[in-house]
């Protein structure tokens, strides 16, 4: 089982579509997938058109009163199952950092799953900020796909990101994490944009996935449908791109 975090501190650069839409292909490719659902807002949830369930998230695992494998519903697709998200979540910042282990509760709590529930993959959806979740995610994860949107700002953000990895594995939380992949975003053809996947390229190499996601209006919709784009758009630029994606994934995770 790999655990891999789909983080990204800034909003808006494609983080929810991104975990929601490789989790659809992965499983659409007969890999069986846990989709976790860390943001209060639950965008990943309703992305895959189930409504928040009170009481059903990983609220309860990383207080310690429930069981992650309790927290587990099916989708509509094959292979594919969620961890919801809701609103206690939202409470889960200011309560599990007040314990001693704050940073490792989650991957305590996950670590069931490994002999529970047989996944070949679990995606973990960050919400967009550097608090306790994504700390979290971070310790419990065993690599980081970072997406990031081909503008001005990418480097800055993703130089923050780096930052926190190496303070994740200074401080022992989880000494092995490593940055699995940089996925471009929301690319348009401009020269900006070529210039900023270009530059990512240049200081990062061959953890930049070749897989470039393009700006759509058909990947911006499908979350309002509660559909993944490749259920959504199946033959569009958008499904192509997350296919691509999904199958240089199984190929850097093939070894």
């Amino acid at each position: 089982m790999k655990t891999i975090a789909v983080a990204n501190q800034k909003g808006g650069v494609g983080k929810t579509t991104t975990a929601v839409n490789l989790a659809a292909c992965l499983a659409a490719a007969g890999r069986p997938v846990l989709l976790i659902d860390l943001d209060p807002q639950a965008n990943a949830t309703s992305a895959l058109g189930l409504d928040c369930l009170d009481g059903h998230s990983v609220y309860g695992p990383l207080l310690g009163g429930k069981s992650i494998v309790e927290q587990i519903i099916p989708t509509r697709f094959d292979h594919l199952f969620l961890v919801p998200a809701d609103l206690d979540l939202a409470g889960a910042e200011i309560e599990v950092a007040r314990v001693d282990d704050h940073l490792t509760r989650l991957r305590a709590a996950l670590a069931p799953l490994a002999t529970d529930r047989p996944f070949e993959f679990v995606l973990l959806d960050c919400p967009p900020s550097l608090g306790i979740l994504m700390t979290n995610a971070l310790a419990a994860a065993d690599e980081l796909l970072v997406p990031i949107q081909c503008e001005y700002f990418a480097l800055e953000g993703l130089s923050k990101i780096v930052q926190v990895i190496e303070q994740i594995q200074s401080c022992g939380a989880n000494p092995q994490l490593t940055l699995g992949g940089i996925l471009m975003t929301m690319f348009a053809r401009t020269n900006l944009a070529q210039q900023v996947v270009d530059e990512v390229r240049k200081h990062f190499g061959e953890k930049v996935f070749n897989t470039v996601i393009p700006r759509t209006i058909r990947l911006g919709e499908a979350p309002s449908f509660g559909k993944p784009i490749i259920e959504y758009e199946p033959n569009g630029q958008g499904a192509t791109a997350y296919r691509a994606l999904a199958t240089e994934f199984l190929q850097r995770h093939s070894s």
